[in-house]
């Protein structure tokens, strides 16, 4: 009794794939998927989204610490 049973498991994803619908399964098994990561996470005391956030953010170059002036040549900020 219980979901050790293969049969059980797959009683249970027919239901889901009646309820949810075909297109609506790998977005909610995603979602799924992220949750227990981030929970896992969060018992470890991990943080692996703020490394993601650093790298994420976009590197300052030369171009954007000038400002142009109405003649085209540059001065720096």
């Amino acid at each position: 009794m219980g979901l050790d049973n293969p049969v059980h498991i797959l009683i249970l994803l027919i239901v889901l794939l009646l309820v949810f619908g075909a297109k609506r399964l790998p977005d909610i098994g995603r979602s799924l998927g992220d949750g227990m990561r981030g929970f896992k996470d969060s018992l470890s005391g991990t943080s692996p989204t703020a490394s993601l956030t650093a790298a994420a953010q976009p590197q300052t170059t030369q171009a954007a610490d000038t400002q142009s002036t109405e003649d085209g040549s540059h001065l720096a900020a």
